[in-house]
């Protein structure tokens, strides 16, 4: 056990051991390489590049992203290379960076998820799997995995009898109540959850009279939605045994702190790093100063303690 002086920031998620809690978010961070002159990206507790499907898709149309009072809105429409690109030109970068590697993956139809988990679970220098279940099953005419907790259960249980690696699933906050949603994610064998992906939105501009974005609607991420996603975060962590990773607004180490408070065994950036690249470093001091500041000698005995 570290002194006060040098506390312990590592922490569990399954199988994988973060040396630190700071991860940053799939979607704004890139592959990593577009970060590197801005910081060592081994201090990263891991790194979740741009989500991964098995083919590969265009996006939405432009506009795509639109700034609001607070946060931002963005219609990407999950646009990547495809798995065999990511493969050939993004993975060899990623595996030479001394931390986790986490992949955020995503399909059309629950095959498509068990054939890309599959693959990515077969791959090296990957540490674990982050599925994320806000995406259209097209063949059940649109409706949601992550809303509705019997398709999330076959779909959680489905991957994970495919793969060795641990499985976070992250969780889409457009649902009645998303206590049901991770107690399904947790009975179906996720290792973790993570949550809040971004809230549905739009902007109309008075002027055109059209929408800001091209798809008309969009994801609201950014400072906004912080308390919002604080309260999710606490309710599933009471909700599930499983560790609880957060993220929803993080811009600075108070914002990282009260999510762990609140039940978080790890936090994710997002929003964040488009505006300070540095984020994920100076939360990571942040978190240690206020560990030495109020004589905690490690990370574990921050997560939870706010009781109602």
């Amino acid at each position: 056990m570290k002194s006060v002086h040098h506390p312990e920031l590592s922490i569990r998620i399954g199988k994988m051991e973060l040396k630190n809690p700071v991860i940053v978010a799939s979607g704004t961070f890139g592959y990593g390489q577009e970060f590197e002159n801005f910081m060592d990206l081994s201090q990263l507790g891991a790194i979740i590049p741009k989500g991964i499907s098995l083919n590969p898709m265009q996006g939405n149309p432009p506009p795509r992203i639109f700034e609001t009072n607070g946060g931002i809105l963005n219609s990407i429409g999950l646009q990547n290379p495809g798995l065999q690109v990511f493969i050939k030109e993004k993975l060899p970068y990623l595996k030479k960076i001394k931390t986790n590697l986490i992949i955020n993956f995503f399909g059309k139809t629950q095959a498509e998820y068990v054939e890309l988990a599959r693959r990515l679970d077969s791959l090296d220098g990957i540490s674990g799997l982050e599925m994320n279940i806000s995406c259209p099953n097209v063949k059940q005419g649109g409706i949601i995995f992550g809303s509705d907790s019997k398709m999330t259960y076959r779909l959680v249980s489905e991957v994970k009898k495919s793969i060795r690696r641990p499985l976070i699933v992250k969780l889409s906050p457009n649902v009645t109540d998303i206590t049901v949603i991770a107690r399904s994610a947790e009975e179906g064998g996720a290792d973790a959850v993570s949550l809040i992906n971004t809230f549905k939105a739009m902007a109309i501009n008075i002027h055109t009279k059209k929408p800001e974005l091209g798809n008309v609607t969009g994801g609201l991420s950014g400072p906004a939605i912080k308390p919002i996603a604080l309260r999710m975060v606490w309710e599933v962590s009471r909700a599930v045994k499983i560790p609880v990773i957060g993220m929803g607004g993080i811009m600075k180490a108070e914002d990282a702190i009260e999510f762990m408070l609140a039940g978080a065994s790890a936090i994710q950036i997002g929003t964040a790093n488009l505006i300070r690249p540095m984020t994920g470093i100076e939360v990571i001091n942040g978190i240690k100063k206020y560990l030495i500041q109020t004589k905690m000698d490690q990370i574990q005995s921050l997560i939870g303690f706010f009781k109602a």
